[in-house]
């Protein structure tokens, strides 16, 4: 008795197009008889792709639905058949997906075309400042430029590139493979041109026949204002020069923000710690405290907790866009910070004693019309 379509592709009855596009794929990869060597790889291939013909096509799945197997299969089924030109959903998608990575191609396109050049990578490490406000560096870096000797052919003058005898130009050596799918073309860069379609009978000796130069070559780079430490800003077209006609590789800068002194970074914002003694923080004071902008006064009001925060708007970091602009900036938080005094002169010790005498010794308890064991069970209880 033939098996269930939906069990063989392991979805559920109502499961969409893109879910069982997805079990497919990933069977098909799996059972592949080019890439499974088990005996009955092919046979579950067969019956995989049978699943997936009947239940992606809308009209198959609603006959398979109401009639099952009988549904699809002979008169009931229309016509059509069990083979490759049936598929629709992109079958043809996955599979020369899967035989271009196996290193086959599925038709006679040709893929072959100018190689652009490499990408870059530079470390640049800014203050924090620069962080805050942007910056222009020059950088220093190393990379492949064309060798003015030979104009980038790689032949010395007067001796042009011939087209490679051995692929006739194309860069390619195509071996026609059989196999389950049928005639497949396995296609590799050629041995003697290495896939240039080109051969340098007389190498330009200044680049060796590259065509090619490593140089070290100097760069101004403008650093937005808001990046941070991992940010990876690109500037195109500044990397490895390419074949002919090929574009640039691209050059990536990677930031590193040096950590500061005083001030630490959250997302947006800015963090200080402001360290009060307790006359300031139970009379108040105006404090003098620093911002990236300059110093400015704050007013602590009597009575302020440790642990305060302050929110200063707009003294934080600007908000970096995708496209390097700018939107707004965050803020300066001021987080209080009251230190408890270990050494005290005999002065000090006997205005803090007779200040205890004006307050009290005893420990007060929170308020609360709760009994002690109902509190108890509720800080348990995370209540």
């Amino acid at each position: 008795m033939a098996r269930d379509y939906y069990e063989i592709l392991g979805v559920g009855r109502n499961a969409n197009k893109d879910e069982i596009k997805r079990a497919f794929r990933n069977l098909a990869k799996q059972y592949h008889p080019d890439a499974n060597k088990a005996n009955d790889a092919e046979a579950k291939f067969k019956e995989i792709n049978e699943a997936y013909e009947v239940l992606y096509d809308d009209d198959k799945r609603a006959r398979y639905d109401r009639f099952g197997h009988a549904g699809v299969t002979g008169n009931a089924a229309g016509g059509g058949g069990a083979g490759f030109g049936g598929f629709g959903g992109g079958f043809e998608e996955i599979f020369e997906e899967f035989l271009n990575n196996a290193g086959f191609r599925t038709n006679s396109r040709s893929r072959k075309g100018p190689k652009a050049g490499g990408d870059r990578k530079v470390n640049v490490t800014v203050t924090f400042e620069e962080a805050v406000f942007g910056a222009e560096r020059d950088i220093e870096f190393d990379r492949f430029d064309t060798c003015e000797t030979c104009s980038g052919t790689g032949a010395e003058a007067e001796h042009n590139p011939i087209t490679c005898p051995q692929c006739s130009g194309t860069g390619e050596i195509r071996q026609v493979q059989q196999g389950f799918l049928g005639s497949m073309v396995r296609v590799t860069a050629c041995p003697r041109c290495g896939g240039k379609g080109t051969i340098v009978e007389k190498p330009c000796r200044t680049c060796d026949g590259s065509g090619r130069l490593k140089k070290r070559v100097t760069l101004n780079i403008k650093i937005p204002a808001g990046v941070h430490s991992g940010i990876q800003i690109q500037h195109a077209g500044q990397g490895d020069v390419g074949d002919a006609n090929a574009p640039r590789g691209n050059l990536f800068v990677m930031i590193d923000v040096k950590d500061h002194e005083i001030f630490v970074r959250h997302d947006n914002d800015i963090l200080l710690d402001l360290n009060l003694n307790v006359v300031q923080a139970t009379l108040g004071a105006r404090i003098r405290i620093p911002t990236v902008d300059g110093e400015v006064d704050l007013d602590v009001p009597p009575g302020t907790p440790h642990g305060k925060i302050f929110r200063l708007r707009g003294r934080g970091f600007p908000r970096l866009r995708s496209d390097g602009s700018n939107s707004g900036r965050g803020d300066q938080l001021v987080r209080v910070q009251i230190e408890i005094p270990t050494k005290l002169s005999v002065e000090q010790r006997q205005l803090f004693e007779k200040l205890a005498q004006t307050m009290g010794t005893s420990v007060a308890l929170p308020n609360s019309n709760k009994g002690m064991f109902s509190r108890v069970r509720d800080w348990l209880s995370g209540e």
